[in-house]
């Protein structure tokens, strides 16, 4: 009884703190309309320039280095276990998750040594995904280790045959 007590009290408090956090990293301002969370309080020292405010340094983008075609490196916060941490992951752009998508399933491929990758949410992984907005592939030993890594749509089972959505290629 006491921890339940504990927590409807502080989950709110914990809940600002993600919530500012969120809305730092380029959240709408609109996420705080939520009722049950209490608006974030401004920053002290706001940026002069909006361009001005980096949420992680360029030069921290383990995918820099590597060309992108249908992806895009995006740095994100997770809070596993009321831990927050920050890390860059590579997600379908724009164009990419408007396409209409029907009867297979996403999921990460390396052609060169037919080895299959996972995406993230948050601290779980996903081998496959139905839902466009759900691939997101982050810095693991498959895309280090391989030069090319591919986004996919069908049949996992018949890898060779889905249709390629987005790339990542590491030129050596």
């Amino acid at each position: 009884m006491a921890f339940r007590i504990a927590l409807r009290t502080a989950a709110p408090a914990l809940a600002a703190v993600a919530l500012s956090l969120a809305v730092a990293q380029g959240a709408p301002a609109s996420a705080t309309e939520h009722g049950a969370i209490p608006a974030p309080t401004a920053p002290s020292a706001a940026p002069a320039h909006p361009s001005a405010r980096q949420t992680a340094p360029a030069d921290d983008n383990p995918f820099r280095a590597m060309e992108l075609d249908g992806l895009k490196a995006e740095f994100r916060f997770m809070c596993p276990a009321g831990r927050c941490v920050g890390y860059w992951s590579l997600a379908l752009t724009e164009d990419r998750l408007k396409r209409h998508y029907q009867g297979g399933e996403f999921f990460a491929y390396a052609p060169a040594k037919g080895e299959f990758g996972f995406f993230l949410d948050t601290d779980i992984a996903y081998r496959t995904v139905k839902d466009p907005r759900r691939v997101r592939l982050g810095d693991s030993d498959f895309t280090r280790r391989n030069p090319r890594v591919e986004i996919r749509y069908g049949d996992p089972d018949r890898p060779r045959a889905a249709e390629v959505v987005a790339t990542a290629t590491t030129w050596m």
